[in-house]
């Protein structure tokens, strides 16, 4: 068989790109489109009937085509299962950090293959909801070899690699914090940067307060590592102004900010160089019963806005870019192309990546062919499986056309 070099996606009812000089609203939207795709990139975008020819042609059949998913926050490399507490939880206990702890124990248990499986199965299952950019965090091992091994399986699965060791403080360092921050800044860094793009900490209340954060974000700096900060979920606090003053990518909850939270997050993006992203999670909200991030706020102001899953074993179990487009749309007064929008194109701005999250010309070919007309359905039908085809990179890895 010869090769095949080009790929035409005809037959598209509605495409989104994401890039507004290709067509109206943020979202850039095209009707009666078509996609060529070479060598994993999109070569040419736009109306059907001036596409180019390719060497093969996929009919959309008057389907709807988007960017992938960019799901920038998630912790799927862990072991263990805590439904009991979930089920104790929606029974009316408050969720409490505390729980981390319970994983911790599991994943330091369990051996390397189990740990690069469940994270595997996890992706795969992302993969198939359309996400196709996944960053992924430690955070479960919380000793120096621990850490190190679950940011290995992470790296055989994305580049979006997150240490997180400072997630919070392990039973070993109960009643000295500033001791366990001395090692995440020290020996633990040391072993995890290499296997790592980010470095992240928990600056909340039971978990690390300002002056500790800080200390682990400028350690990685210096490490190389770019910041990114978990702050305001469970109160308010100092994180979202620290990401900000920091210069971090994105600080990521934001379910409780002030007037003032919300102004610095619309100043970052003012301000000429990379913004810092408030990255909601409403799965978290949802699964925890506690208040939605005030979304309207924040793009009121401005401020830019990414969704993200949190998929993790304890606050938020699913892979489901969709159910947390659904949520902010339904909760939290978002329409549904802004959460769209910061379901992608957010995503890859809270990544600072200018490859994914849009499909331009030169972009990656990530895309997603939705059994609906339009993307409003992914809004309109919640819980309705709705991924026809998931291509990443150029290649279908998900579903058929």
């Amino acid at each position: 068989m010869p090769a095949v070099s080009s790929v035409l996606v005809d037959g598209v009812a509605h495409l989104v790109t994401n890039d507004p000089a290709l067509g109206p609203g943020p979202l850039g939207e095209v009707p009666d489109a078509a996609v060529v795709v070479e060598a994993g990139r999109v070569a040419w975008c736009g109306p059907r009937t001036r596409a180019p020819a390719a060497d093969v042609r996929v009919d959309a059949a008057g389907r709807c085509l988007i960017p992938g998913f960019v799901d920038s926050h998630s912790h799927v490399v862990f072991a263990g299962d805590r439904s009991r507490e979930f089920g104790d939880r929606m029974s009316g206990r408050p969720y409490e950090a505390g729980g981390i702890r319970t994983t911790v124990a599991a994943t330091r248990a369990a051996s390397d293959t189990d740990l690069l499986g469940t994270a595997t199965r996890l992706l795969r299952e992302a993969r198939a909801q359309g996400t196709t950019t996944l960053e992924i965090k430690s955070g479960y091992g919380l000793s120096t070899a621990d850490e190190q091994r679950c940011l290995r399986a992470a790296a055989r699965l994305t580049d979006e690699t997150t240490f997180l060791g400072a997630h919070v403080v392990p039973p070993e360092y109960d009643g000295d914090t500033d001791g366990y921050v001395d090692l995440v800044t020290g020996g633990m860094l040391e072993a995890c940067a290499p296997h790592a793009r980010w470095i992240d900490v928990f600056c909340e209340r039971g978990a690390f307060d300002e002056h500790q954060a800080r200390r682990v974000l400028r350690a990685g700096r210096d490490r190389g590592l770019m910041p990114r900060v978990h702050g305001n979920q469970l109160g308010p606090g100092p994180g979202v102004r620290l990401a900000v003053a920091e210069g971090a990518a994105s600080v990521d909850h934001c379910t409780h900010l002030s007037d003032d939270d919300v102004a610095a997050l619309a100043g970052s993006a003012s301000g000429g160089g990379p913004a810092t992203v408030a990255t909601l999670l409403p799965g978290v909200d949802f699964s925890t019963r506690q208040p939605y991030p005030d979304a309207r706020a924040l793009l009121d102001a401005g401020a830019p806005v990414a969704l993200a899953t949190d998929c993790n074993p304890g606050s938020c179990f699913t892979s489901s870019m969709a159910l947390c487009i659904a949520l902010a749309v339904r909760e939290m007064r978002m329409s549904p192309e802004e959460a769209l929008r910061a379901a992608t194109a957010g995503g890859a701005a809270a990544l600072r990546r200018d490859d994914v999250g849009h499909l331009a010309v030169g972009a990656r070919a990530d895309m997603v062919l939705l059994e609906a007309p339009n993307p409003v359905y992914l809004a309109y039908r919640p819980g309705v499986p709705q991924v026809a085809a998931v291509w990443k990179d150029g290649e279908l890895v998900a579903g058929r056309p």
